[in-house]
């Protein structure tokens, strides 16, 4: 293979939802079956582990101090991703293991704010098994932030990966202009977008994203089923009288090429692998008419200032 291709896979999967031990096991399955087709890259959707807070829009999830709310959410906090307790430990294993390097939807239960407050957050693990940057979601979506707090600009990152430049951002960030800009600065030309699961987000999004800025651009959706809401899951009686469809999350996980083009066109409504082999040459062609932060940018008359010191309410000076 030519060292300017990059073999990348994007997991469209579904969780053993609320149940992270479980889910980290399926998430380290797909990662090794990823590596019998030598993946150099997986994605894996938004909020994955330990799943999607898809409660809230079945169950009336806005009643204020409702105590089947509290008890939910009591159990999404148990669930959640401690990363400094070592949660992540074993797909950080993974990663080393099969020399892959991992882009990862979590559900982060931050130790550096207070240990009971929730961010989606997105993580880079490295091929040899580091995290090299957790992105908390600038700004959940609409009910969303009835359970996850606001994130921060530190996880505005990008990563050398082979010939590429890879970088990434949560659902509806992708829709930022701002922070997507953030990212075409750093050097961006391999994208990360990662989604609850619907085509009706990704389908359009990835390839406007693709052609702005002329980077490939790999959307990765989960997928949910009313079937895949375990049995012990707190108030699974009210959460499964709501669902009303066959998928609250169909997937529609996809790949562009820098030139707007389908690679994978949306996948929908089942669980998969989907692999492809990119080149960076066909990033490097597209940029010769317009290149986003460089020659088609004009610094002397606009220009983005990022803060990407980490949001903490305390800071303790003790000399």
């Amino acid at each position: 293979m030519k060292s300017d291709q990059l073999i990348v896979a994007l997991a469209q999967i579904a969780p053993i939802w609320l149940n992270r031990d479980a889910t980290i096991s399926k998430i380290i399955d797909y990662i090794h079956q990823a590596k019998e087709q030598n993946v150099e890259l997986i994605a894996f959707g938004e909020a994955l582990l330990p799943g999607y807070p898809f409660w809230i829009g079945l169950t009336d999830g806005a009643r204020f101090n409702a105590s089947d709310q509290k008890v939910i959410h009591a159990h999404y906090l148990d669930q959640a991703v401690q990363i400094e307790a070592g949660d992540l430990d074993l797909i950080c294993l993974a990663a080393k293991q099969n020399h892959m390097a991992i882009y990862l939807g979590i559900v982060e239960r931050a130790e550096n704010r207070g240990g009971h407050s929730l961010y989606c957050s997105m993580v880079y693990i490295d091929n040899t098994g580091n995290i090299n940057s957790v992105h908390r979601k600038l700004m959940p979506t609409y009910e969303e932030r009835l359970t996850w707090s606001a994130g921060d600009g530190h996880g505005l990152q990008v990563h050398k990966l082979a010939a590429f430049t890879v970088g990434g951002l949560n659902c509806w960030e992708n829709w930022m202009p701002l922070p997507r800009a953030a990212l075409y600065g750093l050097g961006e030309d391999l994208h990360v977008a990662i989604w609850p699961g619907s085509d009706r987000n990704t389908h359009d999004i990835t390839r406007f994203m693709a052609k702005e800025g002329r980077s490939y651009v790999m959307s990765v959706s989960g997928l949910m089923r009313p079937s895949d809401f375990p049995k012990e899951t707190p108030s699974i009686e009210s959460v499964l009288a709501g669902c009303e469809d066959d998928f609250l999350a169909n997937g529609g996980s996809c790949l562009c090429g820098p030139d707007g083009e389908w690679i994978i066109e949306p996948q929908c409504d089942h669980e998969g692998l989907y692999i492809s082999v990119i080149d960076h040459e066909n990033v490097r062609q597209e940029r010769q008419n317009f290149g986003p932060a460089g020659h088609y940018s004009r610094p002397d008359v606009t220009k983005l200032v990022v803060d990407r010191r980490r949001q903490t309410t305390v800071e303790f000076i003790d000399k």
